[in-house]
């Protein structure tokens, strides 16, 4: 391991410094930095504040307070590297002989080039800060109050929900944009960090959890690195999960390539091939004998294999024959998926491209293919996603209003992949605790605007939820 060492008062952090501390990184494999103690550096600010600065940068694997001069450090720990700024590269280095002698190198930091602070960056994972602007008239017109809805959330905790579906890690890969290749017309750009979250349908599970209700999670996954990150995260969240390990495919990633807040590209690691008989057959052994203790089935389809018609169709029967009711979604953003092919549901949540897909009509409005879904489904409720446009919401009851449309809640969208996911949990739990179909899609809504104001999948907190109630 190739250390490097850097020291200095940095008696307020900048930019500057920053530069310094990346550059010195990015030169090896273990960052070690020397604050100057009190006694070294006399300019007002502790130590211990300036020590506490130094340890909460990205870039430092270690950092200690300073004091002995700098050359007397080098000479005992003789660091591989040491790295001074670039104002001090044409004036006299004591340490230099003292590292040349034992072999080290000795580099400046030019810090001229364009910068962006790996701490500024995470900020973009970090910031939950988001404004919901409540829609007041489709609350007086359907008779609810958010003491109504208060009351709803607090009943999660009395369900268990069975999730099943395709899991996926979504990586996200912060870039510094450089500009265009002038061999040709490509975007060049540098990555500076980067964060997993758990995604697909372990993220269904995980928002159901934090929701607060018990969660039984099955799901397919392969041998790797991203499943043991998977399966870290469900066992955090205290989620009952059955993953089966496939072999012949990876854990599916999903990484979105961004730069100044805006996604440039994402590229997905998966294969899409149905699973084997025998996962198949444990999988549904799995379903059989949790099903008796089940309030609520919640399919999360992303057309990879995981949920194959005879697993849909198996479980959706035992799902009838004990009264639990069942909800889904069948994900098409860059696949081809059909929501039709979930039968009997009481709640489904298609995008109206993926309506339009599973009916092959794409002429109809959206009334008229609610409508066409719901008779060749025969699912239930119809909860049609559009975006900034909000959700249409279709009710198949006669002596009730036939639709209705809540516009988008949150007025600060920064990452929509997740606001599906969070529709789909969110409703239909409130629909398993006895809401009616309007209380459970404004609930959805809700959860959906939270979920959108930040940068990857966050599972949605009940507190959250309750705070914007208040």
């Amino acid at each position: 391991m190739k250390k490097v060492f850097v020291s200095g008062d940095f008696n307020v952090l900048h930019p500057g410094h920053l530069r310094l501390l990346k550059f010195a990184k990015e030169s090896g494999d273990y960052l070690v930095v020397g604050v100057n103690s009190d006694k070294i550096s006399q300019k007002g600010i502790s130590q211990d504040i300036r020590l506490e600065s130094i340890n909460a940068t990205s870039y430092v694997d270690e950092a200690f307070i300073l004091d002995v001069p700098a050359l007397e450090y080098i000479k005992q720990n003789r660091p591989e590297i040491v790295v001074k700024g670039k104002e001090f590269a044409n004036k006299s280095n004591a340490e230099l002989e003292v590292i040349s002698a034992y072999g080290g190198k000795l580099l400046f930091s030019s810090g001229e080039i364009g910068f962006s602070s790996i701490d500024l960056l995470k900020q973009e994972f970090a910031a939950l800060n988001y404004k919901v602007e409540h829609n007041s008239s489709y609350l007086q017109r359907h008779s609810f109050d958010m003491a109504h809805l208060n009351a709803i959330i607090e009943k999660f905790s009395q369900l268990n929900v069975l999730v099943i579906g395709d899991s996926i890690v979504d990586e996200y890969i912060i870039c510094e944009p450089l500009g265009m290749s002038q061999e040709d017309p490509t975007i060049v750009v540098t990555p500076l960090v980067s964060d997993k979250f758990i995604g697909g349908a372990a993220i269904v599970a995980s928002h159901a959890k934090t929701l607060g209700a018990n969660v039984k999670f099955v799901s397919v996954v392969g041998d790797d690195e991203n499943f043991n990150y998977l399966d870290e995260g469900l066992k955090k969240l205290d989620i009952d999960a059955k993953l089966y390990k496939d072999t012949t495919r990876p854990t599916t990633l999903k990484q979105r390539f961004r730069a100044n807040t805006k996604t440039l590209l994402r590229v997905n690691h998966l294969k899409q091939h149905s699973i084997a008989t025998d996962i198949e057959e444990k999988i549904l052994q799995d379903v059989k004998e949790n099903i008796e203790c089940t309030d609520l089935i919640i399919f999360s389809d992303f057309s990879y294999g995981v949920l194959s018609k005879k697993i849909i169709d198996t479980i959706t029967t035992m799902g009838r024959e004990a009264g639990i009711l069942m909800a889904a979604d069948s994900q098409s953003s860059s696949q081809v998926g059909d929501i039709s092919k979930f039968n009997n549901m009481t709640l489904v949540t298609p995008t109206e491209r993926e309506i339009r897909l599973s009916l092959n009509d794409f002429e109809s409005g959206l009334v008229v293919l609610s409508d066409k879904l719901v008779k060749k489904a025969q699912a239930k409720y119809v909860f049609t996603t559009l975006g900034a446009e909000g959700i249409l919401i279709y009710n198949n009851w006669e002596d009730d209003l036939l639709t209705d449309n809540i516009n988008a809640l949150g007025n600060a969208v920064r990452d929509v992949s997740g606001a599906g996911d969070s529709l789909l949990t969110c409703s239909a739990m409130a629909l398993a605790v006895g809401a009616n179909i309007w209380q459970s899609a404004y609930l959805g809504s809700l959860a959906s605007a939270i979920q959108v104001s930040r940068v990857g999948n966050i599972p949605i907190q009940k507190d959250e939820l309750l705070q914007e109630l208040e």
